[in-house]
């Protein structure tokens, strides 16, 4: 259940249309739907402006696929993060409409084009390449939720000129989801050049000492720049999700 659908349905009713009866068919599973093993929130974008979504990792396929289901039959938007190649293939033959990006392991249900609400452009900056499953993830979240999204690629300190290429960029965005594993120093950086909100997101690349991300993590919240916040560890759909609440306001 969504604003505009719950909208329409008071307005059926106050027509005529629709009587209180059929109406309460379609409220029966509000505010959850219990599937046993998942209580499905379909109030979350009356709530929040976006529906639950599906953390893939942990769930079995046919868990996925009656989650994905109970969320389609409520004509939500579905988004799925963290979901492997082999779901993805089982879900798809349950769901032919769905959409899925290999690299960022996120699959998308839509039913209504996504509105734009964002007042201006969520720029998501990778520092590597190797960075780009989590960046991804970052600018597709970003995506269905309603943002203009453009996206900035191996642009990190190693090679610095590189970012300095796309200032203007940088500079236009509302905006700005910095992703870099090893050091993690994009962030920083690019918070002293633009006077937008930065969320930096560490990612688990990098060497042995990199502790799996832990060292960009600290780097990041020691970040001498104002205005960086920062997520955590490979967590691209949370950076995404804090864009586009930023980017509503």
């Amino acid at each position: 259940m969504n604003p505009e659908r719950l909208r329409a349905l008071l307005e059926q009713i106050g027509a005529g249309t629709l009587s209180p009866a059929d109406a309460l068919v379609q409220l029966r599973s509000l505010p959850f739907e219990d599937l046993g093993f998942a209580k499905v929130d379909h109030h979350r974008a009356l709530r929040t402006g976006f529906p639950e979504v599906i953390f893939a990792a942990g769930k079995s396929p046919e868990q996925i696929i009656e989650i994905t289901r109970s969320l389609n039959d409520g004509a939500h938007n579905v988004l799925i993060t963290r979901l492997d190649p082999d779901a993805a293939a089982q879900l798809r033959v349950a769901f032919p409409p769905l959409t899925y990006s290999a690299t960022a392991r996120v699959a998308t249900l839509i039913h209504t084009p996504p509105r734009i609400v964002g007042r201006g452009t969520v720029l998501v900056v990778a520092a590597g390449t190797s960075d780009l499953p989590v960046a991804e993830e970052a600018a597709l979240t970003a995506e269905v939720m309603g943002n203009v999204v453009t996206r900035v690629h191996d642009v990190g300190v190693s090679g610095i000129h590189r970012l300095f290429a796309h200032q203007e960029q940088l500079r236009n965005a509302a905006v700005l989801v910095v992703v870099a594993g090893m050091e993690g120093a994009l962030p920083s950086v690019v918070a002293g050049l633009v006077d937008r909100p930065v969320i930096a997101v560490p990612t688990s690349i990098g060497y042995g000492a990199s502790f799996g991300g832990l060292a960009a993590l600290l780097a990041m919240l020691n970040s001498c720049a104002a205005g960086v916040t920062v997520v955590n560890i490979d967590n691209g759909f949370g950076a995404g999700a804090a864009a586009s609440l930023i980017n509503r306001g």
